[in-house]
């Protein structure tokens, strides 16, 4: 505890900024990988099966195959399958509508986690160069004659690069695993309707 108020200590305001941004992004990463797994976003084994059905001829039994399960596709597909009897400009566009709000859904705080991802390393920056200026102004009035002090000062200016840095790196991580989640539900979005 002593070395973590040190760390916020020497780090100034841009550390206790980068805390804030570090809690935020891993919020954001557990809240997605809740949503992610409530909607069972890989479990397809419903959609080839309740298709066949459908296009047998079997329309209840394919709409109760997917009628209640989270996933976003399964949503689409039962879409589909309930607008029969309309025009096809109709059924495409309620698909369409209900794909997108499904699309959105996961979507939904991706930016933020991007801004964390890009914005941390920039305030480590900033901390180090208002650290590094902090060092300049002491040397300019006590001297270079204590090598201590002096590598004391840039260490510490240098710690807020590097807690961007750990900040920035999983927040970069998490946001490019779910982008490239939601882009694979796209395209099985895509394929479902089609189907």
């Amino acid at each position: 505890m002593e070395r973590l108020s040190f760390l916020i200590d020497a780090g100034g305001p841009v550390i206790m900024v980068l805390i804030l941004l570090s809690i935020l992004s891993l919020t954001i990463a557990f809240v997605k990988m809740w949503q992610f797994m409530r909607l069972r976003v890989g479990d397809l084994q419903f959609v080839n099966p309740s298709i066949n059905l459908w296009a047998r001829g079997r329309h209840d039994e394919a709409i109760a195959m997917v009628d209640g399960h989270p996933s976003p596709i399964a949503r689409v597909i039962e879409c589909a399958m309930n607008s029969r009897g309309r025009s096809q400009e109709a059924r495409s566009a309620e698909v369409t509508r209900v794909a997108t709000e499904e699309l959105e859904g996961l979507r939904a705080f991706l930016r933020p986690l991007e801004v964390v991802a890009y914005l941390s390393p920039l305030l480590g920056l900033l901390g180090t160069v208002v650290g590094m200026i902090d060092v300049f102004a002491a040397i300019m009035i006590h001297g270079t004659g204590d090598a201590a002090q002096l590598a004391g000062g840039i260490s510490q200016a240098l710690l807020t690069t590097a807690a961007g840095l750990v900040v920035a790196i999983p927040a970069i991580f998490f946001h490019r695993f779910f982008v490239r989640r939601v882009e694979e539900i796209t395209v099985e979005l895509e394929q479902s309707a089609v189907h």
